[in-house]
């Protein structure tokens, strides 16, 4: 199949979610992203512009993100009945706030983008050189969240070093100046954005939590149960969207682009066909997905996943699977495969 024909048998895929929708009022939902829109959010702009979400019987709302850590804190607080945001950091949330009841109800990357990105010609050449070093990175950021993570894994002690909390435009800036010895953040933001700034590819030394036996699934919607059970359809709807726009996105993604700049125009397309070609072949293409689609997950990964962050943290080992995700509100195997 062609990519345009793929494209449009994606979107006619995309209209069928609606579970017959729409006899009803609209629900409003207020939805809040992970991050800036860049490539790798274009998908929900996807799934947005399909008129997915109206034939579904839902009238949502996406605002930009500040960071993962931030979004389960953001629908805690009622500000946001759904969100878009790295797993571990709801985990974490969850593990230290027990009567919380968020959950996530799809899986849509299950790769991790988690680093920490030094100078190619920095002393800090293995994990353990990280210690009595400076870090920056937003008090919200993923990799500074589940940073304790990668220092467990790798021996370090993380009490040795000190960050420094910088908000998200100031982190890559901090590394190139050499007012920090690294960054945390994502291997599809930090790299390319360090790029931009003059500290080429070449000139980087990234740390991929990932390649140091770091087991996390990643980015993941998120709502609270109360939500999903008393909107059960509107979630529906909304997960089976996003997934059919994460699909369009990859059939075609210079058109993933093109929404993107039409709801951003000072986009470099360029740039974030790059954040979204990365995103594609490091966080959305694992073995697991391609058998059996997007949010396909191994629930004895999964919990393993969860008590690391809880060990990181030293709480308690007392969340499982069931916890912290259901599968209730995803549609059939066949309809999340990867185009």
């Amino acid at each position: 199949m062609g990519r345009k024909m793929m494209g449009r048998a994606v979107v006619a895929a995309t209209l069928s979610v609606g579970l017959g929708a729409t006899s009803a009022a609209a629900t409003d939902i207020r939805f809040m992203m992970d991050w800036a829109w860049q490539g790798p959010q274009a998908f929900a702009l996807m799934a947005r512009n399909s008129g997915c979400f109206e034939e579904g019987g839902v009238n949502i709302s996406m605002d930009r993100g500040f960071g993962s850590g931030r979004v389960p804190v953001e629908l805690a607080g009622g500000n946001y009945d759904m969100g878009l945001a790295d797993i571990n950091p709801t985990i974490k949330f969850r593990a230290e706030n027990p009567d919380s009841d968020l959950i996530a109800v799809a899986v849509l990357f299950a790769g991790s983008p988690l680093v920490a990105v030094v100078a190619a010609d920095s002393e800090i050449t293995e994990p353990a050189d990280f210690e009595g070093t400076t870090l920056a990175a937003p008090d919200f950021d993923a990799g500074r969240q589940l940073f304790p993570i990668f220092a467990a894994a790798t021996g370090i002690d993380d009490s040795t070093i000190e960050w420094i909390s910088v908000s998200p435009e100031l982190r890559e800036p901090m590394l190139v100046r050499g007012e920090a010895d690294g960054i945390t953040g994502f291997i599809t933001s930090s790299t390319i954005s360090l790029d931009r700034l003059g500290m080429a590819t070449d000139e980087q030394r990234v740390f991929r939590y990932k390649d140091y036996d770091v087991e996390l699934y990643s980015t993941s919607i998120l709502t609270s149960r109360a939500f999903a059970e008393e909107n059960p359809e509107a979630v529906s709807t909304v997960v089976g969207c996003m997934i059919n726009g994460v699909q369009m996105a990859m059939a075609d993604p210079e058109a993933a682009m093109e929404a993107l700049v039409d709801h951003e125009p000072l986009t470099d397309p360029e740039v974030e066909l790059r954040r979204w070609r990365i995103t594609m072949e490091e966080m959305i293409t694992t073995p697991a997905v391609v058998e059996s689609g997007i949010s396909t997950i191994d629930p004895e990964y999964f919990q393993r996943s969860i008590a690391s962050v809880e060990d990181a943290y030293g709480l308690p080992n007392v969340l499982s699977v069931d916890d912290i995700f259901s599968d209730a509100y995803l549609p059939p195997a066949e309809e999340r495969m990867l185009p």
